[in-house]
């Protein structure tokens, strides 16, 4: 009978202490609620209350403190706090409360006695040490919790026990030398480092960068077994886009940990995609010849490597037949070392595309594709891609049977996701170029959901087009004349293109398509590498057709040929920002800032 009584009791028990527990927090949300409000003394009563029925709780005790300040209530303030260091006399953080109720009476010299107190009397507990630290903190009194903390070490003999919190002190006071100095000491655990560059990199500003290097360099050389330094040298030029520093660091680090290239191979991705070709280059060739196939990144490394030879020589207006020839040279020399297999496959298909785009080799592009669509044990994505562009440079060669049926193959396949959005997309391009127009413009009605936001934009441009010029005469026959312009420049036809454009100004002058022959004449000179040509043409889209649909294509374009090409930042500039202000909706407009802004100099 005793057990039935002894669990009756013991549930009322734990129902009054879920009871006081509801009323205690309902009693702190109110007083929160008077505190904030401006209503201090009925804030006053109810922390007062919540601190007597739980005295340990120093936030109840500090609220109330702070209430009585803000009523100015010192004396009794000074009383509160009088007994509570009788209770607590090992509180040190208690004394930091009476100097800052001296401090608010004016009374600043008995003030500094209180807070010198506090520190004089530290224990060697970390919880009071830490507590102590905290109330400087919160006063904004950080030279004093940065002395707590310095005493707190030296008391405990804990060396380095609170870098970060010192460091952040010193970040509070604006100390930069000092800050940079205790996240460097707390980098020295391997399992900080990211920690710390992530601090680092939200509170360095630009010139900040001199000294952190400047102490790395210091600490290298009193500490060269700490390899985290030289990893933090490293990132500190990567910051910068020192990336020629940051490769020697990388390669270094490299030797010293036999990283087998990992670390040379991650940064040189990092410089290629930001356009620092040259770096990306010296990195990927040391891979290549230092770590020789020995590595597992030597495949990547070479394909990195003459990706980013080619990314070089074509990005500009400026590279030479010997230019290209040097570049096949070199992949025909890989894949003669390598073989053509399923390891080499991705480089294959890159070869194939520097054939067939910039060597105009279309035979030998396909002859490589057709034999890579061959490999067995592919993934089908990757052949699926191959596909693509083995349709594309059938197209070219005038076959535009064979593109068709491998678009419809890729189309069956992979009826969801990106590459078969991809393959309707040019099944829809290839009835257009033949004349169905009406079939053609119901697939990219389709296609304007697309996954791609690239195939998806595409779609809605061509969608509009035809719809704006279809059945502007009776015979279709103006779009049928512009649509095999457009394939004779697909197919590298310059010369008949631009022919067959000018035709149409001449047989329909004034029509709506002139400034989308405006555009394709640019894009053909853009192939043909003639700058001169192509500033005519953008010009004349942007000065008679302000209004109509290439208008923002023709003022990016313009402005990133000046920009890139041209080497005259001052003519990009004023076009990207008539972009954003004139072309706001323009999905050019967010990129075209972002340009602007860096032209302009701006710390993005």
């Amino acid at each position: 009978m005793s057990l039935p009584i002894f669990k009756k009791s013991l549930v009322l028990v734990v129902l009054i202490c879920i009871s006081f527990s509801l009323i205690g927090q309902q009693k702190y949300r109110l007083a929160n609620e008077y505190y904030n409000s401006g209503e201090y003394e009925k804030a006053a009563q109810l922390y007062q209350a919540l601190y007597t029925e739980a005295p340990g709780n120093k936030t109840y005790f500090n609220l109330y403190i702070q209430c009585l300040l803000d009523l100015k209530d010192f004396e009794n303030a000074r009383k509160v706090v009088e007994s509570e260091l009788k209770k607590n006399p090992n509180d040190v953080s208690l004394y930091v409360t009476n100097g800052s109720l001296l401090e608010r009476q004016g009374l600043t010299a008995k003030a500094n006695d209180e807070y010198r107190k506090a520190i004089n009397n530290l224990s060697p507990d970390p919880s009071n040490i830490s507590n102590l630290a905290n109330t400087f903190t919160n006063l904004a009194k950080y030279d004093l919790a940065i002395e707590t903390l310095l005493k707190g070490e030296k008391i405990t003999k804990v060396e380095n026990q609170y870098v970060y919190n010192l460091a952040d002190l010193y970040r509070r006071q604006g100390d930069t030398k000092n800050m940079i100095k205790y996240y460097l000491i707390a980098a020295e655990n391997e399992n900080s480092t990211f920690n710390v560059q992530s601090s680092l990199q939200r509170f360095l500003a630009d010139n900040d960068y001199a000294e952190l290097q400047r102490q790395l360099y210091q600490k290298l050389q009193e500490k060269p077994e700490m390899y985290q330094y030289g990893e933090m040298l490293q990132w500190a030029f990567t910051q910068q886009k020192q990336y020629d520093k940051a490769l020697r660091q990388a390669k270094a680090l490299d030797r010293q940990l036999g990283e087998n290239g990992s670390r040379v191979f991650n940064l040189a991705d990092v410089v290629f995609n930001d356009e620092a070709y040259d770096i990306a280059i010296e990195a990927y060739q040391y891979i290549v010849t230092n770590q020789g196939r020995n590595t597992s990144f030597y495949l990547d490394s070479k394909r990195g490597l003459l990706n980013s030879k080619k990314v070089k020589v074509t990005r500009n207006f400026n590279y030479s037949k010997d230019d290209l020839l040097s570049l096949k040279t070199e992949y025909q020399s890989f894949l003669n070392e390598m073989g053509k297999n399923t390891q080499t496959a991705t480089l294959m298909k890159e070869y194939a595309d520097f054939e067939a785009l910039y060597v105009n080799e279309l035979d030998t592009a396909i002859l490589i594709l057709e034999e890579l669509k061959g490999f067995g044990g592919l993934h089908p994505e990757v052949i699926a891609r191959a596909k693509l562009s083995l349709g594309d440079y059938y197209l070219m060669n005038g076959d535009r049977w064979e593109a068709s049926l491998l678009f419809s193959q890729i189309d069956k396949e992979f009826k969801e996701g990106v590459v078969g959005e991809f393959a309707r997309y040019r099944n829809a391009k290839l009835s257009y170029y033949s004349g169905d127009f009406e079939w053609a413009q119901e697939q990219f009605k389709i296609l304007k959901g697309a996954t791609s936001k690239l195939i998806s934009n595409d779609a809605i441009d061509m969608s509009v087009f035809i719809l704006d010029n279809l059945g502007m005469d009776t015979t279709e026959a103006t779009l049928q004349m512009f649509a095999t312009a457009e394939l004779l420049t697909f197919q590298n036809k310059f010369d008949e293109a631009i022919n067959k454009l000018d035709s149409i100004k001449i047989v329909f002058p004034e029509h709506s398509l002139d400034d989308d022959v405006y555009y394709t004449k640019a894009q053909i000179y853009k192939k043909l590498r003639k700058s001169d040509e192509m500033i005519l043409m953008y010009n004349a889209i942007i000065e008679k057709y302000p209004e109509e649909i290439r208008a923002d294509n023709a003022l990016y374009e313009l402005a990133d040929l000046y920009e890139n090409q041209l080497n005259a930042p001052e003519k990009a500039q004023p076009l990207y920002e008539k972009i954003f202000i004139d072309y706001s909706g323009s999905t050019f407009a967010s990129d075209a800032r972002l340009r602007y802004r860096k032209l302009r100099g701006d710390e993005l």
